[in-house]
């Protein structure tokens, strides 16, 4: 191979794929380069027949060989990997093998979930606003909506136009989530064909699902997953507790009486299962108005009566982490499918989120002493 050919190649290679968020080289998805007379043509072998990005892919590999110097013009044979060459990519993506969760406690994803004592409390909004902070600060992030009975996580995230949400895609046994806001998220309302029908399962459905989503779903190198947890202390959270047991807890509550005393016995619940709730949040805290003026339209002292509760249980020192208020911006966001954080970052809602950011990102377990999977060449 000539020297242009090799530069198309190493140009073409380095798209990254939409889905999967590795180069295409590493990917196997680079197949034959020609160059005749300035022109360059490049077999493209695509994942699967259909495949959803597969334009845009084929777009960037035309840019990318266009850009090399003396190529005049590109064409883009486009065709699909065999099963050999896919088996071959998935073991490469995943040595360890099919059904392995991968959020254990030796690895480096920080795992975190969101609970409440009550619903109505603003967790997946906070939910989804927490994620996209978080990758706008730069971590890989993704969202795995545990709510099986009352996700909301697809539409808060932009991945539900128009009540349609975004199919993953399927590469044999494993599953590739859809990504919103540079966040890759899983969620059972992207199985369901009919949205208003409701999900009627029991609890080992509900466990059989979150293990699936732990296992077939590829989220890749994860700096964090949030897990938008239902509220309450039901079988999900049970569950949770079960197979990620070196989980951190986040504690949402308003600043009303009623949310405190029960979101008590969410964080107890959480201790039991062997999880280290990192701290409280309290959403719909006051508002301020152009004036100046604070209106407590939910009452005060809701998160605090929290951290109280969770202190006489255990002599772990616990606090509030932040208090979120009271934002027609951060409604607005969730109605539209783009968090506040994204569409309106000075908007006080936004503010108090990405200051709470800061603080989750240093309450975590220290990861001194765990491989980086790396081994010198």
């Amino acid at each position: 191979m000539n020297e242009v050919a090799q530069a198309v190649r190493a140009a073409a290679g380095a798209v990254v794929d939409p889905e999967l968020r590795r180069p295409l080289a590493d990917l196997g998805m680079i197949g034959e380069v020609t160059i005749e007379s300035g022109a360059a043509c490049i077999q493209l072998k695509l994942t699967i027949a259909g495949c959803p990005a597969a334009l845009t892919i084929e777009r960037d590999v035309r840019a990318a060989a266009a850009a090399v110097a003396e190529i005049g013009s590109v064409d883009v044979d486009v065709t699909v990997m065999t099963p050999a060459e896919r088996a071959e990519m998935l073991a490469r993506l995943r040595p360890e093998g099919a059904k392995h969760n991968p959020f254990t406690a030796d690895g480096l994803t920080r795992v975190i979930a969101i609970t409440s004592g009550k619903g109505g409390v603003g967790k997946s909004s906070l939910t989804a606003n927490l994620a996209c902070a978080l990758s706008i600060a730069g971590y890989r992030v993704g969202i795995l909506d545990a709510d099986v009975h009352g996700y909301s996580i697809p539409a808060l995230m932009g991945l539900a136009p128009e009540g349609i949400p975004v199919r993953p895609t399927r590469l044999d046994d494993m599953i590739l989530p859809p990504v919103g806001h540079n966040v890759k998220v899983i969620s059972i309302g992207m199985f369901v064909e009919d949205q208003s029908t409701a999900v009627a399962w029991r609890g080992p459905m509900l466990q059989r699902t979150i293990s699936q989503f732990l296992t077939d779903v590829y989220f890749g190198d994860l700096d964090f997953l949030l897990l938008d947890l239902p509220p309450g202390t039901g079988d999900v959270a049970i569950t949770v507790g079960q197979l990620l047991p070196h989980s951190d807890v986040l504690i949402v509550t308003t600043p009303q009486p009623a949310a405190a005393g029960v979101a008590i016995r969410a964080g107890m619940l959480a201790r039991q299962t062997g999880q280290r709730v990192i701290g409280v949040v309290e959403n719909m805290s006051a508002m301020v108005g152009p004036d100046g003026h604070r209106i407590d339209l939910f009452g005060t002292g809701g998160a605090q009566a929290v951290v109280d509760g969770l202190a006489s249980t255990s002599s772990t020192n616990l606090g509030v982490l932040g208090q979120i208020p009271l934002s027609i911006g951060l409604r607005v966001g969730g109605d539209i499918g783009t968090p506040v954080v994204v569409h309106d970052p000075s908007d006080p809602a936004a503010v108090a989120i990405t200051e709470l950011v800061a603080k989750i990102v240093t309450s975590g377990r220290s990861r001194a002493g765990k491989s980086l999977g790396l081994s010198p060449r």
